[in-house]
């Protein structure tokens, strides 16, 4: 008798720990809720990753699908919530980055041109070889009807400097050569296109011939305006600040990156530091954080308000105000609009008497920028921010947890640093070792010497000028920007100059990157720990993919004008100029950061004016260009040969493998690799999306 009781007693409380497992606790349902921002991505995502574009039958279906699921999530029983709540998000997250997809569509050139291009400024910068850069809207091009003409284009100019100063608003006029933008330089790499897009930019190119003024007027609409008054501050800012640190401070302020010379931005970049000019959460922080304590302090020196008055909540609502200003003059950038959205639910969380930094907030943030921008999930940017965000939330969450407050008080200040450092460094290493191919060894000192400065000096002294600047006394804080902005070069000047400070890093494969994240938000949003405790699958075998890596053996870059062969010595490059960002981009990818010039003098090519004979394990290559091009390539046509030009060839040639102009143009880039005693040629043209198409 005593022994049943025991076995009801045992069976009754597994079935109330069963149940409990079930239901979760409040706290577990609570933290749940990131998980939904997370499949929302997700969708976005996914639609991103798709070959070719769903229909429009198709989205629909998708999106009443997503409807049905939020409607069961809300009305079901909770055991099945979860589960509905995460089919809803994804859906509707791939739902609606095809609606933004279709709703920013605007025509996109579908040749190369060349003839009088008018149009009026709407954005100023530099190009990667230091030409000024102008954007045009309301584009007007000779011969080409207004409903096939881009919405916005992109000159170089490469003539002589105009005889006047462009500035936004101006309407302007030049010969130029356009062209559309460029795809990827090799299959799976970045494609520029998706990023023209979003941004409706129709065209690129160049003019060498003097630009001309057809209008002069003053800047119309609100965003032309704030861009106008960004110009007005960014020459103040130099005119004030002496060079370099007047382009940091530009930077910094207005995200124009114009003012910095190349050195300086290779040091930043070397020492792991670059991350200080992207006006991102670091810098949105700060400013926000340093109004709201200001304000705070002030409000608490007069008694009776102290007394009377919650002090945080007035100062969070200045503090506020501050960060939209901020947006507004720095351009509102994908990267600005994502960390004012996080800073304004920390804020907004203070007015409501919630907790300011919390996952759930970072959850809310990371829904309104993919809701605002679902092409976000794609870019760097968003990936490096949030998690970098999410993983110091969840290690001071944790720190917190163990007993944080224990510590000296003097001592909380400095451990904070160091831990957000080592925190924020390992949380964005594997997305910046990816992405840019590098790793540098010696970016958490960097980041330890130079990120208290640029929270003490820098940007206070930024806010203490822009409060007196009215008044002309701006110069208390200008000087101690540059102070603090000197400290901050010198840092990463003498960091990027250490023995091996940087070191190059293979691309990985496809499935890396997705594993990486998938691995980092079950370590850090997981509920339970079984499920932290399995985040070691993901990221063990997302580093098992990444040692493995292989580089494509053959590399053809878009029009068939520059050639890669992978060798024992690295890749082998066919000529040693021209087409520099095909030949940066593989080296880099390759885990190789060299020069093109020493990358087209490693052994195993020949070059001559109209031809270059690659012979590198046992590949027989000949890439020819120039006006006898078909005569030098009829010449070299042999059996087991491959002829690579960007003219077109005709089809008689001979019993060579012919890869010439006209099928580069149906391609894009091209990669090649064996297959038996035939070749294997993988072509970047290979999703049809509206990005990829010619008109």
């Amino acid at each position: 008798m005593l022994g049943e009781r025991c076995r009801v007693s045992r069976q009754s409380r597994f079935r109330e720990q069963a149940t409990r497992l079930l239901r979760g606790p409040p706290v577990s349902r609570r933290a749940l809720f990131p998980w939904l921002a997370v499949a929302f991505g997700a969708g976005a995502a996914l639609y991103f990753a798709l070959p070719v574009e769903p229909p429009r039958a198709l989205v629909l279906t998708l999106g009443v699908s997503g409807l049905l699921a939020v409607g069961v999530a809300i009305a079901g029983p909770w055991t099945l919530r979860p589960a509905f709540w995460t089919c809803a998000a994804l859906l509707l997250g791939l739902v609606l980055a095809a609606l933004r997809t279709q709703a920013v569509a605007a025509p996109v050139l579908g040749w190369r041109a060349y003839g009088p291009v008018m149009g009026r400024i709407v954005e100023i910068d530099r190009s990667g070889s230091d030409a000024v850069r102008l954007t045009l809207d309301r584009v007007w091009m000779a011969d080409i009807p207004p409903e096939r003409t881009p919405a916005r284009v992109r000159l170089s100019l490469h003539g002589p400097p105009p005889v006047f100063t462009p500035a936004p608003g101006q309407t302007v006029m030049a010969t130029a050569h356009l062209s559309p933008p460029e795809g990827p330089v090799e299959p799976g790499g970045f494609d520029f296109r998706r990023l023209a897009w979003f941004e409706q930019l129709g065209a690129v190119g160049y003019t060498r011939t003097p630009l001309m003024l057809w209008r002069d007027a003053p800047p119309e609409g609100l965003a032309l305006r704030l861009y106008a008054a960004r110009r007005a501050l960014s020459q103040g800012l130099q005119e004030r600040i002496a060079a370099p640190m007047g382009g940091f401070a530009v930077a910094i302020v207005t995200g124009d990156r114009s003012g910095l010379d190349a050195d300086r931005v290779e040091d930043l970049r070397r020492s792991n530091l670059a991350h200080l000019l992207a006006i991102s959460g670091l810098h949105m922080g700060l400013l926000t954080g340093a109004v709201f304590f200001a304000l705070r302090a002030a409000l608490s020196l007069v008694p009776w308000l102290a007394l009377r008055l919650d002090t945080r909540k007035p100062a969070a609502a200045g503090a506020l105000l501050v960060g939209v200003l901020y947006l507004g003059l720095s351009g509102a950038s994908v990267a600005t609009e994502r960390a004012f959205v996080m800073a304004a639910f920390m804020l907004g969380a203070l007015l409501v008497d919630r907790r300011a930094l919390s996952l759930r907030n970072v959850a809310y943030a990371a829904l309104v920028v993919v809701v605002l921008r679902p092409e976000a999930v794609t870019q760097a940017g968003f990936q490096m921010s949030f998690a970098a965000t999410i993983a110091l939330v969840a290690a001071f969450a944790g720190l917190r947890d163990a007993g944080w407050h224990r510590l000296p008080r003097w001592s909380r200040g400095s451990a904070a640093v160091g831990v957000s450092s080592l925190v924020a460094g390992a949380a964005t290493a594997p997305f910046a070792a990816a992405i840019f191919n590098i790793w540098a060894a010696y970016g958490f000192f960097a980041n330890l010497a130079a990120v208290p400065v640029m929270g003490l000096v820098v940007m206070p002294g930024a806010l203490v000028a822009a409060v007196l600047w009215p008044l002309g006394l701006e110069g208390a804080g200008l000087w101690a920007m540059e102070q603090g902005i000197a400290w901050i070069l010198g840092v990463a000047h003498l960091v990027a100059a250490q023995p091996g400070a940087v070191r190059s890093v293979v691309s990985p494969g496809p499935w890396v990157l997705p594993l990486i994240t998938a691995g980092g938000l079950m370590l850090t949003l997981g509920p339970w720990r079984a499920l932290r405790v399995g985040a070691v699958l993901p990221l063990g075998l997302a580093l098992g993919l990444w040692t493995g890596a292989t580089r494509p053996e053959v590399l053809i870059s878009p029009g068939g004008t520059l050639v890669g062969v992978a060798s024992e010595a690295g890749r082998v490059l066919s000529k040693p100029r021209g087409d520099g960002f095909a030949a940066e981009s593989w080296l880099q990818n390759d885990g190789d950061a060299v020069p093109q010039e020493v990358a087209a003098a490693r052994p195993g090519v020949t070059q001559s004016r109209a031809r270059s004979d690659l012979d590198v394990n046992g590949w027989r290559i000949v890439h020819v260009r120039g006006k006898a091009a078909a005569e030098v390539a009829r010449g070299a046509c042999m059996p087991g040969v491959v002829v690579v030009t960007p003219e077109r060839l005709p089809r008689d040639l001979g019993p060579c493998t012919v890869l010439d102009g006209a099928l580069f143009r149906r391609t894009g880039s091209v990669a090649l690799s064996r297959d038996g005693d035939g070749l294997r040629m993988t072509a970047a043209e290979g999703a049809r999306r509206p990005w990829t198409a010619r008109q």
